[in-house]
């Protein structure tokens, strides 16, 4: 696994005392190694949306980004099951996805590799939205 994915930080849209004890973050932007363009990551970040909304599972927008690189991700704050997280990662063309269960972080791949990993406390790595 990438280390980037221990490293990352995240901006979210609304309050920590809004979210639920367990819940993912997806995104739909071409996974590290590929390139997709802005449009084609655009539209399936917007499929991800509708179907993550659709399934009354959307609590929120969040931002993960690489202080190092300030390479940044749109993606989706959702309360869903960790298997569930992996395997709508699997059909976004994710590499993996993060989780979080009574406070803390975990990165997980979305294939047969799945394994949640612990990273620290979720709190410990968001940032105020701009």
């Amino acid at each position: 696994m990438s280390p980037d994915y221990f490293d990352t930080r995240f901006k979210l849209d609304l309050p920590n005392s809004e979210l639920p004890d367990s819940f993912a973050i997806i995104t739909a932007y071409a996974t590290t190694g590929e390139a997709w363009t802005s449009e084609e990551s655009q539209a399936a970040s917007e499929t991800l949306r509708s179907e993550l909304a659709g399934g009354g599972h959307l609590i929120g927008t969040i931002t993960g980004y690489s202080p190092a690189t300030n390479h940044a991700e749109p993606g989706f704050v959702a309360a869903i099951p960790f298997e569930e997280a992996c395997k709508l990662g699997i059909r976004f063309k994710q590499d993996a996805i993060y989780f979080i269960s009574s406070g803390t972080l975990f990165v997980s791949h979305c294939d047969h590799r799945r394994s949640l990993k612990p990273i620290t406390q979720f709190s410990k790595r968001v940032d105020p939205a701009a």
